[in-house]
């Protein structure tokens, strides 16, 4: 059974900096695409980012570019994902999913995902 665990949230201040991690087991990681989506309170479901199965092939949403990067160990079955220039409102809960597809899709939508993480909570605060 695939598993998903999330780590590396916590509480910043305004302009900081964290590294979300995102390690996989009991499966073979490299049939899956990875995605981060994260969830505000109050708020709906966003898609962050995501990595296809092969780590050169990415996509960031709109809104982060620029302050968020994601990228994939092959070697440690574990994506990363880096969060520069914190603002109060990246504050959420962050999830990685991993959903089967094909080696260069980048799925963008929370149905394409097989597996979810607990999730890591960010909180952007002075």
């Amino acid at each position: 059974q695939v598993q998903l665990v999330e780590s590396g949230g916590g509480l910043v201040q305004p302009g900081g900096s964290l590294r979300l991690t995102c390690a996989f087991s009991g499966g073979n990681f490299f049939n899956y695409a990875i995605g981060w989506f994260r969830q505000a309170p109050g708020k709906e479901r966003e898609f962050v980012g995501a990595v296809a199965r092969r780590p050169d092939t990415s996509l960031i949403e709109d809104s982060v570019k620029g302050r968020f990067t994601i990228s994939r160990d092959n070697d440690k079955n574990t994506v990363y994902l880096q969060l520069n220039t914190l603002k109060p409102e990246d504050t959420a809960l962050y999830h990685c999913g991993a959903g089967r597809t094909g080696p260069w899709n980048i799925p963008r939508y929370g149905h394409a995902y097989d597996y979810w993480g607990q999730g890591t909570q960010v909180t952007v605060s002075s």
